[in-house]
């Protein structure tokens, strides 16, 4: 095993380090931490009790990884923040581990979580996620794989936002983001399909014009959500991004954001 440990950082004794590890000077890395293989760790950066770091990421200066959540109920229980593999976090970022409602905070693998921006506990972050930066991400939201977010957005508590989606910067989303869309506004509002993100993930000409159509239906002809439904089970076959959209209006505890 190598590990580049530089004299200047402090690795606590019974953390567990993977190969061909680099701590740069000035980090800490305390009591109960776990970091995989070919992770790159910068200048002052603070991982924590109960951090799960996966292989070959890269956590750039004055990140917090799994500092206790800014939450009143916590009370001091044992709780984990993971990290997948391959994520790249940048200056600045705060992670905080979960609390006892969930008990972990978790980031999917090929994240991009830019400089500044906050991730509060009991979040769960999808695979291939992009958060611009400065972003503030309260307690307990889920976000979908792929899914984007645009620049000092901010992100109220339990709020869930859909796979392959686009949020625009600075946005308020106080409201659940469906799949496949783009959001904008304060509040937030339907801004169409995220139509140049899915063809860039390879999706069919097809596929992007069922989806369009089915967002047409709940966001474009004045239906309420229950109509809006029943239109889109009566006139589209059952087919992965269909049954992924009505599971994810029929499951919203918040609601769904409105249209234009």
């Amino acid at each position: 095993m190598e590990v580049i440990n530089y004299p200047m950082a402090y690795v606590h004794p019974t953390a567990i380090i993977g190969e061909n590890v680099t701590i740069s000077p000035f980090s800490t890395i305390m009591n109960d931490v776990e970091i995989g293989d070919g992770t790159w760790i910068g200048p002052n950066v603070t991982i924590m009790e109960g951090s799960r770091i996966g292989k070959n990421c890269k956590i750039y200066p004055g990140t917090v990884i799994s500092g206790e959540p800014q939450d009143l109920k916590y009370e001091g229980e044992k709780t984990l923040t993971f990290i997948g593999d391959n994520t790249t976090i940048r200056e600045c970022v705060t992670i905080n581990k979960g609390t006892k409602a969930l008990g972990y905070t978790k980031i999917g693998n090929n994240c991009l979580i830019m400089a500044t921006s906050h991730i509060a506990h009991d979040c769960v972050v999808g695979n291939n996620v992009v958060i611009v930066n400065g972003c503030g991400l309260a307690g307990h939201i889920e976000i979908g794989d792929f899914a984007f977010i645009g620049g000092m957005s901010a992100v109220h508590q339990f709020t869930k936002i859909g796979e392959h989606s686009f949020i625009a910067g600075a946005t308020q989303v106080r409201k659940d983001i469906p799949p496949y869309v783009k959001a904008a506004k304060s509040p937030v509002v339907y801004a169409g399909v995220n139509a140049i993100g899915l063809r860039r993930k390879g999706f069919s000409s097809e596929e992007i014009y069922e989806i369009q159509g089915i967002y047409r239906i709940l966001y474009q002809q004045k239906n309420n959500v229950s109509q809006a439904t029943e239109l889109i089970l009566e006139k589209f076959s059952p087919s992965a991004h269909r049954d992924l959209i009505i599971e994810f209006i029929n499951t919203s505890e918040r609601g769904i954001m409105k249209g234009l």
